[in-house]
C-alpha cells in the first residue's frame, strides 16, 4: 500500500472548509465531511484555541495564559489531563526528572502532586520525610500517584485564570469541523456532547492536542500514520515496508487492590473464553497466551516470566506485575488509612492490537474500546480466578475493581491509552538517527562517546528508550536504546498550514521516534514550547513558521523559551 497524505477537504466557493460529521460516539473522530453548520448557539473568541486537554494542551495553555494571552481549551472527556488522569498511566519518566531534563513547570506540578499528599493524607512520618516521597512506591516512576490527584493539581494550576476570565474549559466538547481559509484556520466547532448543542470557536491561533491528532484532517493539515519504509526513512529498526495502517496497540486501564479473606470475583466477561485462549499473531513470535504470566521481553523479544503476588509486593526477581505501576502503597501511610495496595493494570497482557482507532467510523470506535474493555475485564477475571499463585494455588478472589478510581461505573478509564496518533508533515522530521545509539553510531562512524543531534532549533529536551508496543499489523516489541535528546521547532512546525500547531503525539516524528518523544515529560514540553510559541509569534506578528526561518529570531525565541524554565540542552558530561 502506498504512503499517502491523509487531507480529507472540502472546497467551498474558493475557500476550504474541512469537517467530520455529528459523530455517533462522541469520543470518535471520522473521516466523512460536512460543511460547518451555520446555527451555534454562541460563538467564542480568545487569543487561542486548544483542542484536547491531556497534558500536552494544558501545558500550552498554561504557556500561554502565564503570558496573558486568552485561551479556550476544549476536553472531549469530563476530566482533563490525557495519559495521566482519563486514560489511568502514571508518569513514565526517565531517572534524572527530579533534577533536570524537564520543564520548571513540569516540576512545579510534580511538586504539587507530593504537596498534595502532604496536605491531605495521613501519611506516615517516614513517608513524610522521604525528599521525593512516591505514594505508590510503583517501579514506573517515581511519583506514581493516583489520577484524581493529578487532575486536581492541573486544575489548581488552572483555576486562578479561569476566576479572572482569561481561560475557558469545555469539558465533555469535541471538535465536529473547521473553517479553513488560504491555509489558515479561522474557527472551528465544537458539539455539547451533554446538549447536543454547537459553539463556534475564533482565534488568531489554534493547537491540536487531542489524542488521535483530529484536527489535522479536519484543518486540511498534511499528516502520515502507521510505519515508514526503512527506504523512506533510513531507519535501522524500520520495516521494509512501510504500512500507514500499522500504529501501535491502544490499552483500556483498570485500577484494584487487594483485600485478604474477601471474594470480590467479577461476573464473568462475556469474551472472556475468547481472550483466555487468545494467541497473539506476531513477528517474531510472541512468547504464548496472552493471558499468561510470560510475555515476550520488549528489548530482546525472548519469553520472560513475571511474578505477580498483591501479598508480597517487592519481590525482586522476577519482578512482581503488582509492584509496576501501583499507585497507593498502604504503608506509606498511618496504619487502616487504606485496606490494601491500589495498583494500575496497563500491562502487555491488556494491549489490544485487534484494530486501529485511527480513522475509525464512530461504530468501528465504538465496537473495539468495548472489545479492549472486555480484554481488561478478562484480565481481571483470570487474576481473581485462575493466574499461578506462589503457594500453588490459582486466582487470587480479593482482587476488587476500583471504579472510584477511574471516575467511571464501568471500572475502566473514561479513554483508552493512545500511544500513536496521526503525524503531521512538518518543516523538519526527527529520525532515529538523530536520537537512537545504533544508529547514530552508524551515522557519526563512532562505536563509543555520541551524543542525540545537536538541533540549532531545539525549544525543549527529553529522554526514553524508544518503546514500540505491539502493532495492529502483528510486529512485535520495538525496544532499544535511546540518548537524552532535544525537541526541534521544526518538528512543531506544519509544512502548509500557517496557524495550526500540534501539541501530543502529533508532532513530526516517525512511526519508531514517536516511541521515545510520546511520554508525560515531553508531551508537556512540547505542549508549552507550543503555547510559548503562539506568544512570540503572536507579539512579533508573524507566522509561526517565520520564527525559525530568521536566525535573529529564532534566537530571540530561545532566549525566551530559556527565560521560562524550559531547558534546550542537556547538561554536558
Amino acid at each position: 500500500m502506498k504512503r499517502r497524505n491523509f487531507i480529507e477537504i472540502l472546497t467551498v466557493g474558493g475557500s476550504i472548509a474541512a469537517v467530520s460529521p455529528v459523530l455517533a460516539n462522541p469520543l470518535t473522530p471520522s473521516a466523512a465531511l460536512q460543511r460547518p453548520s451555520s446555527v451555534h448557539e454562541k460563538i467564542l473568541t480568545a487569543d487561542l484555541v486548544v483542542a484536547g486537554g491531556g497534558l500536552g494542551g494544558c501545558a500550552a495553555a498554561l504557556a500561554a495564559l502565564r503570558n496573558n494571552l486568552t485561551v479556550i481549551l476544549t476536553e472531549q472527556t469530563d476530566w482533563i489531563g490525557g495519559q495521566l488522569t482519563q486514560q489511568g498511566v502514571p508518569p513514565d519518566e526517565h531517572p534524572w526528572i527530579e533534577t533536570h531534563g524537564a520543564t520548571q513547570l513540569y516540576r512545579d506540578f510534580r511538586k504539587g502532586v507530593r504537596e498534595y499528599y502532604l496536605m491531605n493524607y495521613p501519611l506516615t512520618d517516614q513517608a513524610r520525610k522521604r525528599q521525593y516521597l512516591n505514594p505508590g512506591d510503583g517501579v514506573v516512576s517515581e511519583l506514581c500517584h493516583e489520577p484524581r490527584v493529578a487532575l486536581a493539581v492541573l486544575q489548581s494550576l488552572l483555576a486562578p485564570y479561569q476566576s479572572s476570565k482569561k481561560l475557558t474549559i469545555l469539558l465533555e466538547h469535541h471538535i465536529i469541523s473547521a473553517r479553513v481559509i488560504n491555509d489558515e484556520v479561522r474557527s472551528l466547532e465544537a458539539l455539547d456532547q451533554k446538549t447536543g448543542k454547537k459553539i463556534m470557536l475564533k482565534a488568531p491561533y489554534f493547537v491540536d492536542a487531542t489524542e488521535l491528532g483530529d484536527l489535522l484532517p479536519l484543518t486540511g493539515t498534511e499528516y502520515v500514520t502507521g510505519t515508514e519504509s526503512r527506504e523512506e526513512t533510513k531507519e535501522l529498526h524500520a520495516p521494509e515496508k512501510g504500512n500507514p495502517l500499522n500504529n501501535q496497540a491502544f490499552t483500556v486501564s483498570f485500577a484494584m487492590d487487594y483485600i485478604k479473606g474477601t471474594n470480590y470475583t467479577i461476573e464473568k466477561p462475556d469474551e472472556y473464553e475468547f481472550w483466555k485462549n487468545f494467541t497473539p499473531s506476531m513477528k517474531p513470535a510472541w512468547s504464548g497466551k496472552l493471558l499468561n504470566l510470560a510475555y515476550s521481553t520488549p528489548a530482546t523479544l525472548i519469553p520472560k516470566t513475571l511474578a505477580f503476588d498483591p501479598l508480597s509486593p517487592n519481590t525482586g526477581k522476577p519482578m512482581n506485575l503488582w509492584d509496576y505501576r501501583r499507585i497507593i502503597n498502604k504503608d506509606n501511610f498511618i496504619p487502616g488509612t487504606f485496606a490494601g495496595d491500589i495498583t494500575i493494570v496497563n500491562w502487555p497482557q491488556n494491549d489490544y492490537f485487534l484494530a486501529n482507532l485511527i480513522g475509525a467510523t464512530p461504530q468501528e470506535f465504538k465496537t473495539h474500546v468495548n472489545r479492549a474493555k472486555q480484554l481488561s475485564l478478562s484480565l481481571l477475571y483470570w487474576l481473581q480466578t485462575e493466574v499461578p499463585r506462589p503457594d500453588g494455588g490459582h486466582g487470587w478472589p480479593g482482587i476488587r475493581l476500583r471504579e472510584d478510581i477511574m471516575g467511571t461505573e464501568d471500572g475502566m478509564a473514561k479513554y483508552p491509552y493512545i500511544r500513536e496518533s496521526r503525524r503531521i508533515k512538518a518543516v523538519f522530521t526527527i529520525l532515529e538517527e538523530h536520537i537512537g545509539v545504533k544508529n547514530r553510531a552508524l551515522i557519526t562512524g563512532k562505536e563509543t562517546g555520541n551524543s542525540a543531534a545537536n538541533f540549532y532549533d531545539s525549544v525543549g529536551v527529553g529522554y526514553y528508550h524508544v518503546d514500540l508496543h505491539p502493532t495492529t499489523g502483528g510486529n512485535n516489541y520495538v525496544d532499544f536504546e535511546s540518548m537524552p535528546f532535544q525537541i526541534p521547532l521544526g518538528a512543531l512546525l506544519p509544512r502548509k498550514i500557517k496557524n495550526l500547531l500540534p501539541a501530543n503525539k502529533n508532532i513530526g516524528t516517525t512511526h519508531i521516534t514517536n516511541g521515545c518523544y510520546r511520554l508525560h515529560p515531553v508531551e508537556w514540553s512540547i505542549g508549552e514550547a507550543v503555547g510559548l510559541l503562539v506568544k512570540f509569534a503572536s507579539d512579533k506578528k508573524v507566522i509561526p513558521r517565520d520564527v525559525r526561518e530568521r536566525k535573529e529570531m529564532l534566537t530571540e525565541f530561545q532566549d525566551f523559551v530559556r527565560s521560562q524554565g524550559i531547558e534546550t540542552h542537556w547538561p554536558e558530561g
